[in-house]
């Protein structure tokens, strides 16, 4: 039972290869920039990264014909429940078009498509970027024109929520986590029985500040900032990428935080704790969400790592539930398993329409 797993990023193509659950090996396929810059979009560097793929492939004796699944990273489609879809057309469409908005990701679905293709086999997606299970009434935003959206790591909080509903020998569509996957980006849901019922906005600024970005802002303070003739742009940049540990510190390594801590810096340490702070707000936000009954809290992704962040957001939120800590994510393993609970028959493939 292979499945061979396919996650691009801008400038690297991620593979790996199971046997069911069972890793046979991974690579990271990096590209040079000299290499991509003779493409004018995203897109048109699918030819370039197959045949990349495919030489790794026979280099480890893997013909496509041996495959029983390829499974890529979702992209930038629109908004869609979680699961494992079956790439068709409607994807592909989407994708090529880039109808909402051009990303590495998208390439995922496209390079599964062409191999599994040539192999015989179904190609998958899971979990993309743009899952959205969030009820009518976190839609409102005060704004009529403005809906709340749901952006957010999916695809690592949908895996690490099966894992603690294992653990706590219950099935992911009985239990209620608060989910806090703490990144260069954070993103905190509430997952209420098998479906993320709200999210902060991970992408656009919203919710507590990251290594890279920085917290929800004022409106009207924005505005005045523009209304001053800041560009827009170079605002934006100062909001996702240059926010967050970056504008303080100038690094987004929370590591590098912490060795600054360790010598002595205050500063330092206010700032790092504010932001573990601002994380323990936002799950106090979606505890209030999922009201009663919520079976755990859970930290995950890089800083879930630092034993001093997640001290300090223990020492916040236990008494709302257990604590429950799974650092790192693991997306290529994620994206596996989602193909594999469809070849069980344990879920059926979605369809994008």
């Amino acid at each position: 039972m292979l499945i061979f797993v396919i996650n691009p990023g801008s400038t690297s193509t991620k593979i790996a290869l199971y046997d069911e659950d069972r890793e046979l090996f991974s690579e990271t396929l990096r590209h040079a920039k000299e290499e991509l810059i003779k493409y004018s979009r995203i897109i048109d560097q699918y030819p370039f990264r197959r045949e990349i793929i495919l030489d790794f492939l026979r280099s480890k004796g893997v013909s496509p014909s041996m495959l029983s699944a390829v499974v890529g990273r979702g992209g930038l489609l629109k908004p869609i429940p979680g699961g494992t879809y079956l790439v068709n057309d409607a994807i592909l469409n989407d994708l090529k078009e880039s109808r909402y908005g051009e990303h590495a990701s998208n390439l995922g679905a496209i390079l599964a498509h062409e191999i599994a293709r040539d192999a015989g086999c179904p190609a998958y997606i899971v979990d993309p970027v743009v899952v959205d299970e969030l009820e009518d009434i976190a839609r409102i935003s005060g704004l009529k024109d403005f809906k709340r959206r749901s952006i957010f790591h999916a695809l690592n909080q949908k895996a690490v929520a099966r894992r603690v509903a294992q653990d706590l020998g219950k099935s992911y569509e009985e239990v209620n986590l608060v989910i806090a996957h703490l990144g260069g980006g954070i993103s905190v849901a509430a997952h209420r029985r098998g479906k993320v019922v709200d999210v902060n906005n991970a992408l656009n600024g919203d919710g507590p500040f990251t290594p890279e970005r920085c917290t929800t802002i004022p409106t009207l303070k924005l505005l005045d900032l523009i209304a001053q003739g800041m560009d827009e742009s170079f605002l934006a940049k100062r909001i996702v990428g240059n926010g967050g540990l970056v504008a303080y510190f100038g690094t987004n390594s929370v590591l590098d935080v912490e060795k600054r801590i360790d010598s002595g810096d205050a500063k330092a340490e206010l700032i790092l704790k504010a932001m573990a702070y601002q994380i323990s707000k936002w799950i106090g936000k979606m505890a209030s969400v999922l009201g009663r009954g919520i079976d755990a809290i859970v930290l995950t992704g890089g800083i879930a790592y630092s034993p001093r962040v997640v001290n300090w957001i223990k020492e916040r939120v236990s008494f709302i539930a257990p604590v429950m800590v799974y650092p790192g994510e693991d997306e290529m393993k994620a994206l596996a398993l989602g193909a594999l609970r469809v070849i069980r028959g344990e879920e059926k493939a979605k369809i994008y329409e």
